[in-house]
């Protein structure tokens, strides 16, 4: 019987190693709120990733909510349509009108040079995305936000241990807000957190995920109840322990793809060119018109093998109910959008999975790119 194959899922240690942690959690009788593997794995990620500050949160969607209440975002933030929804609900739930624009079609990231035309005096912020974990052009983002005083906020959802030349990734914008989902490189089961560069600003995260307390009797914000919870910290200094592991494994993978695909025509995928350490979260592909099948075919094929790969990011954020509307959710103001969400397809890459499985993964897209010559 041939085994189901996804885009990707989560590395986990052996149990046995967790049992340790799960009775220390016990003895310890603090499940939440901030107790000891909590405060461990926040220490233990600022080392690791190289960031100043980090806040802990139970997901990386109400960690974007929170960055934004944190900088008191309000108004108009400038976003990308080439995401997944947490990026654009994050804004609406904080009763901010995002404004799209369109997006490299190389990087597949925010294009810069779309951004100063959405700029308007009710413009607050960008909110930006390191798509697929490869950096935005964080020095030109930069450059329009200190001429137009706006903030800048990473959805780094998939960039967790990515550099470039400067060191992390992260450590670019006001704040860099990473998910720890189950699908993630390095994961919590559930998680999320904020990265910040002062200790001010993360005093002022904790107290707006934890309903806005400073201390007992004292309530100074709304806030929400965003705490991760000791399992969670627990599984995630576990799971750190493995990472070196988990991104060379990644990292084969990748390579494997690559040496496998570089000559099927009409098969495109992203270079690696601006990262000095990537972390291979996702291999997307795209499929061109010089492919003999159209992408919603092999998308189809691949699926009646088991491999569930994904059209990752489609459709696109600006087409759903909520946000078509818009003036900047119009497709003729997002083309590259709109074509790459069109053509694009992520192949299954996980540190458990084998090169036999990647190999059934290839032969299919093979198999469609020679299927004229088999008419």
């Amino acid at each position: 019987m041939t085994k189901d194959i996804y885009v990707t899922q989560p590395y986990l240690p052996e149990l046995k190693d967790f049992i340790p942690y799960l009775e220390q959690i016990w003895d310890n009788k603090v499940l939440t709120n901030g107790g000891p593997f909590h405060q461990q794995l926040e220490e233990k990620l600022c080392e690791y990733l190289g960031v100043k500050h980090i806040s802990l949160f139970c997901n990386g969607t109400l960690a974007l909510v929170t960055a934004l209440q944190s900088l008191r975002i309000t108004g108009e933030v400038i976003t990308t349509p080439y995401s997944f929804v947490a990026t654009a609900h994050s804004l609406l739930w904080n009763g901010i009108k995002p404004v799209f624009v369109d997006i490299d079609p190389y990087t597949m990231n925010i294009d810069p040079t779309k951004i100063e035309a959405a700029i308007t005096p009710s413009t607050t912020a960008i909110l930006a995305v390191h798509c697929y974990g490869h950096p935005c052009d964080v020095d030109a983002i930069q450059k329009i936000a200190d001429t137009y005083n706006l903030r800048v906020i990473y959805d780094a959802a998939h960039a967790f241990a990515v550099e470039n030349e400067q060191g992390s990734i992260l450590n670019y914008g006001d704040l860099s807000v990473l998910s720890f989902h189950a699908t993630k490189v390095f994961n919590t089961f559930e998680g999320g957190a904020i990265v910040c560069h002062d200790a001010k600003t993360k005093k002022r995260i904790d107290q707006l995920k934890n309903f806005g307390f400073v201390d007992e009797v004292t309530v100074v914000a709304p806030g929400i109840n965003g705490k991760m919870s000791e399992i969670n910290a627990a599984f995630g200094v576990l799971q750190l322990e493995h990472m070196d592991k988990v991104l060379d494994r990644r990292k084969a993978i990748d390579v494997f793809y690559r040496e496998q695909l570089q000559d099927v025509q009409g098969i495109h995928f992203i270079t690696h060119t601006n990262e000095t350490k990537s972390n291979f979260s996702y291999f997307p592909i795209t499929v061109e018109p010089d492919y003999p099948i159209g992408r919603d075919e092999l998308y189809a094929n691949l699926r009646d093998e088991q491999i569930f790969a994904r059209r990752y990011f489609y459709p696109l954020i600006s087409q759903f109910p909520m946000y078509r509307g818009l003036p900047s959710a119009n497709r003729d103001n997002l083309p590259n959008a709109d074509k790459v969400a069109s053509k694009i397809i992520c192949l299954p890459i996980y540190p458990d999975l084998e090169i036999s499985d990647c190999q059934r993964v290839i032969q299919i897209i093979k198999a469609g790119a020679h299927r004229n010559e088999m008419v």
